[in-house]
């Protein structure tokens, strides 16, 4: 059985707007950089040295997995944040004031919510499933940059949450999260919220 260890990129100007990213290729902060720099890079959790490493193609997820690891791992499209469609930089406060959106309704449809021109979680599931099955067995542990809404598709398998309600766990975008990886690429919870560094882990 393959350890997973899925940690989000670090902060960006979007993130601090509170605007959805999704596939757009927005890069780190300035002040996302200054925070990675300083409480990752030296200190990187033992329990996550030895990893073997993927990263989203996404900038804000390489830049992020160049510091925690010290050089540049393989990109894997599947690790991408959902697509957010039509949606992509704009506020939940600005589309809950767009005339004909009944974001309320759309959102409990849970798995199946989607933006409009989008994907929803359960299609997020379907690739990232895909890719876990490929790489179960071949690696003791793996670790993996990439964003909330493919942290939270993963979660939902492995506690079989099905997006409504309240999340089995609350967790923290400043830590990792860590999954085991069965043979056919069902994830099951191992430990949640682990700190990745000195300080980084503990917001």
């Amino acid at each position: 059985m393959t350890r997973l260890a899925l940690i989000r990129h670090g902060r960006t100007a979007w993130n601090d707007e509170a605007r959805m990213q999704g596939q757009t290729d927005i890069p780190l902060s300035d002040a996302g950089y200054q925070q990675l720099l300083n409480d990752i890079g030296p200190a990187l959790n033992p329990k996550l040295a030895g990893l073997y490493w993927f990263s989203s193609p996404l900038k804000r997820a390489r830049t992020t997995a160049g510091l925690l690891c010290g050089f540049a791992p393989p990109l894997e499209p599947r690790l991408m944040e959902m697509n957010w469609g039509d949606w992509e930089g704009k506020t939940l406060a600005a589309l809950r004031q767009e005339p004909g959106q009944d974001l309320q309704a759309n959102e409990d449809r849970g798995l199946d919510f989607r933006p409009t021109g989008g994907e929803s979680p359960r299609e997020v599931q379907h690739r990232l499933k895909s890719w876990m099955a490929e790489i179960a067995e071949t690696r003791p542990g793996i670790a993996a940059v990439c964003h909330k809404g493919v942290i939270r598709a993963v979660m939902a398998l492995a506690y079989n949450w099905n997006m409504m309600g309240k999340a089995p766990v609350k967790l923290g975008w400043s830590c990792a999260h860590i999954f085991d990886i069965a043979p056919d690429g069902t994830p099951h919870p191992y430990k949640m919220n682990v700190s990745v560094g000195s300080g980084f882990g503990t917001k």
